[in-house]
């Protein structure tokens, strides 16, 4: 039921909450808007909910299964629930969801927590760090869920299905052939108690079913507004425990949000149509429930949706390509909503600061990953001209110097530390990532290129006359080589030649410098060197001239 009035004085949220249970889609407007607006009301002990959970309980969760590695989705969802306890100084949980055994990856569950951490969105409470609500693994709480179970079965919300699987899949393949969608036949619920304990003594295999009823109550969802979704009309009695003794999605979810005392759940929008179903259950076992914001899909750029299977979208391969954290929280707020401002190059302090979940819309958030490295870019820029940043950033890229280039390494000087942030901050915001200073493009750094006198002469006569003007240059310049002052002198310098224009010089003086015909100034590859790795190199160039 849905009707529109102007809210009354009871539902007014209390002013000093900076996310309010009542307005959200749906007509519902922010406390701080100037306009008088209409507001959707659904009248009830829903509505009149107090606030005061809203700011210093606020407990919010993220409950991935260790089925698979973090993914790109998973990553936004925990982001998302990781923003909104910040933003109220609340608390940010990690539950694993590990109660279907026969799936589970080997180290997909430390490494969810992993990738969280890496990521900057270190949960407060978790399976690593602990918490007194605790454990945090659900197969570490098989007897809360057997024992609310049983209460469901002895208020008669629950029963004992003894159906077998050949029995389940026939209807299955008669509702299929029949162009019906499948769906249980709720059989069992119609056992007498004398029947069950029966079948119970037999040793019969069985599960427990919840038993769905008609008159699902409407709830006000933060983003999609109202819904209800009448579940006993469409699906069968759900499984609630399983044969093998462990819990579905459907009661775990909701006993650990009741005991953990989850105040919001934010999931995603897949699962907006089960939480009539799990209203259901709340109500049965006289429990209050969260209050739900189901976060729409994150799909890629043409509107698909985002696949395991695609390979590139799981948070490892990102680390391993020398993707920043930060870049990939920037990216996947960017190309969704619920902020402020919508730029790139956020912090998550940024983040935290612009988030107003009143701005989420209902749209799938397209995710552009071509536009990755730009991101990246920006943040790594962020990261050089920050000095504590700057400093680890040197000793990553020195480690992989070391990897890629140790046995052709001539001078020990590329290893300082004092060389490699020269060279960070002469190529910030040019370059997208660490990896790149490895390509052939920037060897040169690194180790001492090598060339032919058939280049060199391909470039100009005048060979040995250049380099020793260069020479010349770099004695009189000393140590102060600045690459605005070195752009001005190489005109000075090219104008002494007879023979040979502006650009065949820096021909020939990049190419004894890096041994490309491609890459960063001759000004700024001169500077990024020691003054005597340069005299070195273009000392071997007037040998080559001399032996020619």
């Amino acid at each position: 039921m849905m009707w529109t009035t102007i809210m009354p004085p009871w539902a007014q949220p209390c002013r000093k909450c900076l996310l309010h249970t009542l307005v959200f889609r749906g007509g519902f407007r922010c406390l701080t808007a100037a306009k008088e607006r209409r507001f959707d009301v659904q009248l009830g002990a829903a509505v009149r909910r107090r606030c005061s959970t809203v700011q210093s309980d606020v407990r919010v969760r993220f409950a991935p299964s260790p089925t698979g590695f973090l993914h790109l989705g998973g990553l936004r969802t925990a982001l998302y629930n990781y923003i909104f306890a910040k933003k109220h100084g609340g608390t940010f949980i990690l539950r694993l969801e590990d109660t279907d055994q026969s799936r589970l990856v080997p180290g997909a569950a430390d490494s969810i927590e992993d990738m969280l951490e890496w990521a900057g969105i270190p949960p407060d409470e978790s399976p690593r760090r602990g918490g007194t609500l605790g454990p945090y693994m659900q197969s570490q709480r098989l007897d809360l869920y057997i024992q609310t179970a049983q209460q469901l079965v002895e208020s008669r919300h629950a029963y004992y299905c003894f159906c077998s699987p050949q029995r389940l899949e026939l209807l299955k393949k008669e509702a299929l052939r029949a162009g019906q969608t499948p769906r249980y036949d709720n059989r069992c619920r119609h056992l007498q108690a004398a029947q069950v304990q029966e079948k119970l003594a037999q040793g019969l295999p069985h599960v427990i079913r919840f038993r769905l009823e008609e008159g699902v109550e409407p709830f006000q969802d933060l983003i999609f507004g109202w819904n209800r979704h009448e579940v006993a009309q469409v699906e069968g009695d759900p499984v609630v425990i399983k044969a093998d003794g462990f819990p579905t999605y459907h009661l775990a979810n909701i006993v650990d949000d009741h005991y953990m005392k989850v105040s919001h759940v934010l999931r995603g929008s897949e699962w907006l149509i089960s939480t009539s179903k799990h209203l259901l259950m709340y109500r049965a076992l006289g429990w209050q429930p969260p209050t739900f914001g189901h976060l729409p899909l994150l799909t890629n750029k043409d509107g698909s949706k985002l696949s395991k299977r695609q390979g590139d979208i799981f948070i490892q391969g990102f680390r391993r390509d020398g993707v920043l954290p930060e870049a990939l929280l920037d990216i996947t707020t960017n190309c969704g909503s619920g902020f402020t401002t919508n730029r790139m190059g956020r912090t998550i302090e940024e983040l935290i600061s612009e988030f107003n979940p009143s701005k989420i819309t209902t749209h799938s958030a397209l995710i552009d990953l071509e536009k990755l490295p730009e991101f990246n870019r920006i943040h790594l820029q962020k990261r050089i001209e920050n000095e504590k940043q700057c400093h680890l950033l040197v000793k990553e890229l020195k480690e992989q110097i070391l990897q890629a280039y140790t046995a052709e390494i001539h001078d020990r000087e590329v290893l300082d530390k004092d060389y490699i942030e020269r060279v960070l901050q002469l190529r910030k915001g040019h370059i997208t990532s660490l990896r790149e200073l490895l390509k052939p493009t920037y060897s040169y750094l690194w180790v001492r290129p090598s060339f032919s006198s058939q280049q060199m002469a391909a470039l100009t006569p005048e060979a040995h006359l250049i380099a020793s003007l260069v020479l010349k240059l770099i004695e009189d310049q000393g140590e102060k080589l600045s690459v605005d002052e070195l752009s001005k002198d190489l005109k000075v310098l090219a104008k002494k030649t007879k023979a040979t224009k502006y650009r065949d010089v820096m021909k020939l003086l990049r190419l004894a410098i890096s041994g490309l015909q491609q890459g960063p100034s001759v000004a700024e590859m001169m500077v990024s060197l020691s003054p005597a790795e340069l005299c070195h190199r273009f000392q071997k160039l007037l040998q080559l001239t001399d032996n020619s």
